[in-house]
């Protein structure tokens, strides 16, 4: 295991910040490593210099030898007038890269949406991530810098993309460098964790939630962080420590030492207290769907959904991009009437929402924050407490100084945050969420889910993000094909159903197929098909075993003494062996593919 990328004496500075000061630190070969941080504390401007598309003010960064280094930005930076296909593929030939297993599937997963021959610039901001994210993918690295590589992305293909990426290389081999707020992602992908803060960058063992509780036991010895910073790290312990019996199962740090650390920690939420609140508050009806159905033309959204929602419930949606999740909100907000059934909604219900585009700041641009606080009263009372518009903004990691700045000035995260405590001073009694997390650092993550676990009524959420998902609400519901149902099993239970679903959809493809004419346009009759498919599928699985193989004889080759001439004979003979075994195959896969008119 040797170093691929070198980082010395690393200064950095924009106007106003040094965002690195002296940083050395190294990237070694079977590194995956997860960067946390604040926002604007240098995260982005690390994988920048890391990549060499940013020179440093100080320092060097050194690369090993001819290592290639693929990159991911938030920002893409695909070619508006071009093809899909040229953006993924290149100049590559189609029989080459169709020929490749790990190609295929990563098509297959993040494109099968998508056309090869649609022009980059007609691509909803979803598809362009997806996009970027398989151009980048499609080829062959040493080091991958992904920044935020899940925005966009809907459950299963996060899903898929971590399971991608912990096969993608043999263990031992390449490097990962992951900067994300998406915590789940962090824990199922990472064995390391950078925190990068104040200039510096402290290296960490194990994912996130090492990380946390590493992170914790470092300021209680310390005594250096103030105690709300430490409460919430010890409360976001609790809940790893306490949360459903899926997360337990791949725990990535010693249950023991965290259940003794937060021994004496109450319980995130207190469900009966806020309960019996929210009913004072709300009375005893909040939302009833019967029997609704939505239809946009021919294309039928929601199929059919009866849903009761009380005081005090806090349900998570699940679904897709495109299932019909911001159509149910609509339903239930009353901005969508539905094709039929009906819609109750309780007399004393005051519904506050946070949309996904920020939709109550769209026009107050060029607004102060301290203007926008003005509007608001001078107190209000948060878990039994006089707490004024400032002093919430403070909470959420607003400095005082900020309260001056235009909205328009703002970042992402702070008009995130603004824009939830403006829905907060409303004083609802439901709380919609559509989204609460992006552009939210791990940090300010675990600040507004703290703010929530005291809010005493109906919370309905939408979000891709796992870990808030099952860290704020307690049931979880899935929108799958129109309908809506209970999944006691949380996220995992959810994927489960997408892909028996999928499943289902490809078998049905499949007897359609069977039911056609016996004899095709190609001239093969589907018995012959059925034939030439099962012995394709079975040369694709050959040749993917083979491919495996050839890594496997150089590692013993290059542990074998140079004077020993015999063993080098014989090894370097069955690589050339394995080499023209897989060479057959590829033919044999390439002639079966011709033969069925699989392009």
């Amino acid at each position: 295991m040797g170093i691929l990328i070198g980082c010395d004496s690393v200064s950095q500075e924009w106007p106003g910040k040094r965002v690195l000061v002296g940083v050395t630190i190294g990237i070694d070969e079977g590194d995956r490593i997860g960067i946390v941080g604040r926002n604007g504390d240098g995260k982005s401007t690390l994988l920048d210099v890391i990549s060499r598309r940013l020179i440093p003010d100080a320092g060097t960064v050194t690369w090993r030898g001819d290592i290639a280094v693929g990159f991911l930005r938030q920002n893409d930076e695909l070619v508006d007038d071009e093809t899909v296909r040229s953006q993924v593929m290149g100049d590559t030939p189609e029989y080459v890269w169709a020929s490749d297993p790990t190609v295929r599937e990563i098509c297959d997963s993040l494109l099968q949406d998508v056309p090869w021959d649609a022009i980059i610039s007609e691509l909803s901001g979803g598809q362009r991530r997806r996009v970027d994210l398989a151009r980048l993918l499609v080829r062959k690295w040493d080091v991958l810098l992904l920044d935020e590589p899940t925005n966009h992305l809907d459950m299963q293909a996060i899903t898929w993309l971590a399971h991608h990426l912990r096969n993608r290389w043999p263990q031992g081999a390449g490097a990962l460098l992951c900067v994300t707020h998406d915590r789940w992602f962090l824990d199922e992908v990472c064995e390391r964790m950078w925190e990068v803060h104040d200039g510096t960058i402290d290296p960490f063992e194990g994912g996130y939630s090492a990380y946390i509780q590493q992170r914790v036991e470092r300021d209680r010895q310390a005594q250096v962080m103030e105690t709300r910073r430490q409460n919430t790290m010890r409360r976001e312990l609790a809940w790893l420590s306490r949360g459903a019996q899926a997360r337990s199962s791949k725990p990535k740090f010693r249950i023991d030492e965290a259940r003794a650390m937060i021994a004496d920690v109450p319980v995130l939420r207190d469900g009966i207290e806020l309960k019996r609140l929210a009913t004072s508050r709300l009375g005893k009806q909040v939302f009833e769907l019967d029997d609704v159905s939505v239809s946009y033309g021919d294309t039928c959204v929601l199929d059919h959904v009866s849903w009761l929602i009380g005081p005090g419930d806090r349900y998570g949606i699940l679904g897709e991009n495109g299932a019909g999740k911001s159509t149910l909100l609509k339903v239930i907000q009353g901005k969508v009437e539905p094709s039929s059934g009906r819609v109750k909604v309780g007399k004393s219900v005051k519904v506050g929402v946070l949309s996904q585009h920020l939709d109550s700041l769209s026009e107050k641009g060029d607004w102060r924050v301290s203007d926008l606080l003005a509007r608001y009263k001078t107190t209000y009372v948060i878990d039994g407490k006089d707490v004024t518009p400032e002093q919430l903004l403070e909470r959420l990691g607003f400095d005082k100084r900020e309260t001056m700045s235009r909205i328009c000035d703002l970042s992402g995260g702070q008009r995130r945050r603004l824009a939830l405590m403006c829905v907060l001073l409303q004083e609802p009694n439901v709380l919609i969420l559509d989204e609460p997390g992006n552009d939210l650092d791990t940090d300010m993550l675990t600040v507004v889910e703290d703010l929530l676990d005291g809010w005493p009524g109906t919370l309905l959420l939408v979000s891709h993000d796992r870990y808030l998902m099952e860290r704020v609400t307690d049931d979880q519901y899935a929108l799958i094909d129109g309908h809506l149902r209970h999944v006691p099993g949380g996220v995992d239970e959810y994927l489960s159903l997408v892909d028996a679903a999928h499943d289902e959809a490809a078998a049905d493809t499949s007897e359609r197929d069977e039911s056609e004419p016996q004899i095709r346009d190609d001239g093969l009759s589907n018995s012959e098909r059925r034939d030439l498919m099962h012995r394709f599928e079975s040369t694709g699985r050959r040749l993917d075993k083979a491919r495996t193989e050839p890594g496997v004889i150089e590692a013993e080759l290059a542990g074998i003494e140079p004077t020993d001439y015999a063993s080098l004979q014989e090894v370097q003979e069955r690589l050339d062996a394995k080499r023209s075994e897989i060479s057959d195959l590829e033919d044999e896969w390439l002639d079966l593919a011709m033969r069925l008119g699989i392009e």
